[in-house]
């Protein structure tokens, strides 16, 4: 064996996994691919509404796809105790085209609008007029696109009818609001006045350290003074 040769000892060459191991893979990754270009039926970030009875209201539903729609089927359904019964229903044949909605309730007009505008885009919404507690409920709306291979999708708008908006009582939220500010209030007041208490405290020790300086130099002085004329008296002479 030559010094340029090398001798692998215990060492298999690596080998190829099986063909199903790298398909799954690929699958994987176009389903992911796939669910998000599904379509999305979207009733907004509040998907709820408390009315007053009598009065009218919107149901908001807007849907979006990414790979586009081709006779897109819709329609509202209102939950009646577990028993769904159809509101409305259409089929958008076009992203372009406004749908031929067909009403199965009273008191029901749809305000969508397909128009690609900032308002109007991909809009199923739907208006309830003089609504009344048995209105009130759960509201579902549903789409389904063929170029998903019919798959279904839906989302839930709930209604609440109440006889008068309910007006909160911020009584108490005001009174610990008050009690907060006013203890605050207090705290800043006791910490100025302490501020204020060690000024004066502190001019008045400065002042006393030179009433003492003072004092000491005059007495300092003084005793000087004394001792010079002791010092300048002439010595009586013996006779």
């Amino acid at each position: 064996m030559s010094a340029m040769e090398v001798q692998w000892v215990g060492v298999r060459s690596p080998k190829p996994g099986p063909p199903h191991a790298s398909v799954c893979l690929i699958l994987s990754m176009l389903l992911g691919l796939w669910y998000t270009q599904a379509l999305e039926m979207n009733v907004g970030k509040i998907p709820f509404l408390e009315a007053v009875n009598g009065s009218t209201v919107m149901l908001p539903c807007t849907y979006a796809s990414c790979i586009g729609i081709d006779n897109l089927y819709f329609n509202w359904q209102f939950n009646d105790n577990g028993t769904m019964h159809k509101v409305c229903d259409s089929m958008i044949v076009s992203e372009d085209s406004d749908p031929d909605v067909k009403i199965y309730r009273e008191r029901v007009e749809f305000v969508g609008k397909n128009h690609k505008t900032i308002d109007h885009k991909n809009n199923v919404s739907i208006l309830l007029w003089n609504i009344t507690f048995e209105d009130g409920g759960q509201y579902t709306c549903f789409g389904r696109n063929p170029r998903e291979k019919d798959k279904n999708h839906s989302t839930i708008f709930t209604l609440i009818v109440v006889d008068e908006v309910r007006v909160v009582d911020n009584t108490l939220t005001i009174i610990i609001a008050s009690a907060v500010g006013g203890g605050i209030a207090a705290l800043m007041g006791f910490m100025l006045l302490k501020n204020f208490t060690l000024f004066v405290l502190s001019k008045l020790e400065e002042k006393n350290k030179e009433c003492l300086v003072t004092s000491s130099g005059i007495d300092n002085t003084e005793n000087g003074l004394s001792g010079s004329k002791a010092d300048s008296k002439p010595t009586p002479k013996k006779k």
